[in-house]
């Protein structure tokens, strides 16, 4: 973000009255923190995509082999 549209942010917080400033600041910290897990979500999935392609791949191959059987839930 640019300091100019953090700048922005800042003013609009200070021609709040300080109660809704807190609230304000509140929301925008559940806000940011919700932003960080998503990203780092985000990652986590993309550093393990090529894994997973990989691993569905060979489960294909297995079961055209034949060396597969159906899943039984009660097994569970």
């Amino acid at each position: 973000m640019s300091t100019e549209a953090i700048s922005t942010v800042v003013k609009m917080l200070e021609s709040l009255p300080e109660s809704a400033q807190n609230q304000a600041i509140n929301h925008l910290r559940d806000y940011l923190a919700d932003l960080q897990d998503e990203i780092r979500w985000d990652n986590l999935y993309k550093n393990t995509q090529a894994n997973l392609i990989a691993k569905a791949r060979l489960a294909k191959q297995q079961i055209a082999a034949g060396h597969s059987q159906p899943l039984n839930y009660d097994d569970l």
